[in-house]
């Protein structure tokens, strides 16, 4: 069991880590120039809710999908995570997290069934076809149905942590 929670928390860590400077440079954008920052600047400031939104669960995505595949992996997590993350009003890191993954998943199954199997010639043909119909599929099953999923379980948590703090429960 010990071991499983250390793979699992192994591979969260992989999404994550390459990572790091892209959320160092949305954090020292914001410490720097929101309104209560050191050099507050409204025009540069207009770059910091995108890049929560897009760009930092977006890379996340990429990275994890490439962990998987590839890549091949990379490029359609990150176009699978583009359903979740346009699909909800709250930053899907948690989608981006989920879907990153299965979308390399989906590509190296995919490869490995039919991947070999393409006459010469073909192979460019058949990676960049199968690779934009898996993204469309999981980007659109992302959209009308895992973002929906991840922002309902995160208010739900979030009212409960709310209820709870109301109540003065906060050891819990």
């Amino acid at each position: 069991m010990k071991s499983q929670i250390q793979k699992f928390g192994r591979t969260l860590s992989a999404m994550v880590m390459p990572n790091i400077g892209a959320f160092i440079a949305w954090g020292l954008i914001t410490a720097i120039f929101i309104d209560g920052g050191w050099w507050p600047n409204g025009n540069i400031a207009k770059m910091i809710p995108p890049m929560l939104t897009y760009l930092l669960p977006t890379l996340i995505a990429f990275t994890a999908g490439k962990n998987v595949a590839g890549y091949r992996g990379g490029v359609a997590g990150a176009v699978a995570a583009m359903g979740v993350i346009i699909g909800s009003d709250t930053p899907m890191f948690i989608g981006a997290m989920l879907m990153g993954p299965l979308a390399g998943w989906c590509v190296k199954k995919f490869d490995e069934k039919v991947g070999s199997k393409a006459g010469p010639g073909f192979e460019m043909l058949v990676d960049n076809f199968s690779l934009g119909i898996i993204a469309m599929i999981l980007a659109i099953c992302g959209y009308l149905v895992v973002g929906n999923i991840i922002s309902f379980i995160t208010l739900s948590l979030s009212n409960c942590v709310n209820w709870m703090l109301a109540h003065k429960m906060s050891p819990l």
